[in-house]
């Protein structure tokens, strides 16, 4: 299970959370007094979850939700009193934060971490995906000047040289890309 990050105000309303987090699941609970102190660990990769229990005690919160999410791949819960929860959850919500009204509710903070831990998995997914692409695009940029080199130094057609490569690689028992790089160091000096 992720790593969790409690930051709240009061000791009271992070006993609460961590009990309600221990029922569900999570076992590594992180828990701090202060948004400065989040701020001063927040290059902890490996959250999988934060939740921020509003006032803190140097700032509300909101702005500390909104910097992690910005800065993580984490899930954010922000928990609020329930007349300003409209409020903030259009200052948060496209940041992907959740806003839970106090008081907090067992069910309410159950369904909101099931949603919260399906939208990460999922954004997860498509940043993994994104990086895979951005690996191709580069591959496919690399051949590319592979074989324009072999259209310039060896006045091939745009197809011998994508066919040249295409055989090198199996011949050799080699991917495309180490080909091109191969043709690039013979070439480009």
């Amino acid at each position: 299970m992720d790593r969790a990050l409690i930051v709240s105000g009061s000791d009271k309303g992070m006993d609460t959370i961590e009990h309600l987090l221990k029922s569900s699941g999570y076992g590594r609970i992180t828990s701090m007094l202060s948004g400065s102190e989040a701020r001063r660990t927040a290059g902890m990769n490996d959250l999988g979850l934060v939740i921020i229990n509003t006032p803190l005690s140097d700032e509300f919160g909101h702005e500390l939700a909104v910097k992690l999410a910005e800065s993580s791949t984490a899930g954010i819960i922000l928990i609020c009193k329930s007349d300003i929860a409209d409020g903030i959850t259009e200052k948060v919500a496209d940041f992907g934060i959740c806003v839970i009204p106090k008081p907090l509710s067992r069910l309410t903070f159950q369904r909101t971490l099931k949603l919260v831990q399906a939208t990460r998995s999922r954004m997860l997914g498509l940043k993994k995906e994104n990086v895979k692409l951005l690996t191709k695009i580069d591959e496919m940029r690399l051949i590319n000047r592979a074989k324009c080199t072999l259209m310039q130094y060896l006045k091939f057609t745009e197809p011998q040289a994508h066919k040249y490569i295409e055989k090198q690689a199996m011949n050799t028992r080699q991917t495309r890309r180490e080909v091109a790089l191969r043709i690039l160091a013979a070439y480009e000096r």
